[in-house]
């Protein structure tokens, strides 16, 4: 009977063995590790310039407007009371642009033009068909940065999407551009030490709607 149970024992003993050796190579084999040992992430140089998009978010900003509607890439991006005059641009002061972002993200290049509707500020009603695909069609990144200021990108790759933005002001639609980009050291913009990023607001187009009779 003991010779029994140290066979038993025995066989036990070489199965468990075989299990974690058997593990232990498919843990060597996995192709996330080989990938992680091959392939492994390093920041160099950008290696497109320019810079390109093939996404981009979408914000939508009204002042002295009465009912202003904005409808882009199939979502009403904005819908104001009719009835209520916005306030102006100038009453949030100069920098009135300055936390402007994207609220609408991962939009395709490009859809439908956006189409906008809005009272001005002395009742006159507007529409317009601003066709954001026409004016970024070479698909190209507006920034103020130069390519030797850039800082390193991990495999060289820019995977940011910036964000287009329009604003209806009174008469005026005005569509810009607003990227994140990176740089080797920081600068100082308008007076003040900033970050090492720059996200300027870059103006791309500007229409103005005369009154009608």
């Amino acid at each position: 009977m003991p010779s029994v149970y140290l066979r038993v024992l025995t066989a036990v003993i070489s199965l468990v063995l075989v299990s974690c050796a058997s593990s232990t190579l498919s843990a060597r084999e996995s192709p996330m590790s080989s990938a992680s040992a091959t392939s492994p992430s390093r920041s160099m140089p950008v290696e497109q310039w320019p810079l390109k998009f093939k996404s981009h978010s979408f914000g939508a900003h009204c002042y002295s407007t009465y009912g202003c509607r904005v409808v882009y890439a199939g979502l009403e991006q904005r819908a104001d009371d009719p009835d209520e005059l916005r306030p102006s641009s100038s009453s949030y002061g100069p920098e009135y642009q300055r936390n402007w972002s994207g609220t609408h993200a991962m939009i395709r290049n490009f859809p439908p033009p956006a189409q906008v509707s809005w009272r001005s500020k002395d009742g006159q009603a507007h529409t317009a068909e601003i066709d954001i695909g026409e004016l970024f069609a070479d698909e190209v990144i507006r920034h103020n940065v130069k390519c030797e200021e850039m800082a390193d990108l991990p495999n060289g790759e820019y995977r940011w999407e910036p964000a287009i933005l329009l604003e209806v002001n009174d008469r005026t639609i005005r569509v810009y551009m607003r990227a994140m980009i990176f740089l080797k050291k920081r600068v100082e913009v308008a007076g003040q030490l900033r970050g090492d990023f720059r996200n300027d607001l870059i103006l791309v187009k500007a229409y103005t709607y005369a009154a009608t009779a």
